[in-house]
């Protein structure tokens, strides 16, 4: 396998994580992310060299399928913190000093 492979690995499995993330699919969840970890592994094995512009567009892609991944995240976390709130009765502001957001 070469860089331009394993980046592509990477970006497929980047949009298996972000579809699992949409559907709320643990398992596939769990396997995107196990794979684009091995996958990532596999790059970073490969080393390190002069990076073609197809390489670095890859690489540009790869990274705001990353960030996509990161905000899926951040807003779940943030809904599950507001919903925390409400259950204990918390209903103010969730970035207020000694509310549940520092815990």
């Amino acid at each position: 396998m070469n860089r331009r492979d394993a980046l592509i690995r990477v970006i497929d499995l980047l949009h298996a994580e972000i579809a699992a993330l949409k559907s709320n699919d643990i398992h596939a969840l769990e396997r995107a992310t196990a794979g684009k970890l091995k996958a990532i592994d596999t790059l970073r094995a490969l080393g390190d060299g002069p990076a073609t512009p197809e390489l670095r567009e890859l690489a540009e892609e790869a990274d705001r399928l990353n960030d996509t991944c990161r905000i899926y995240v951040n807003l779940m976390a943030a809904n599950v913190r507001r919903r925390l709130q409400l259950l204990s009765g918390q209903g103010g502001n969730a970035y207020r000093r000694g509310s549940a957001a520092y815990a």
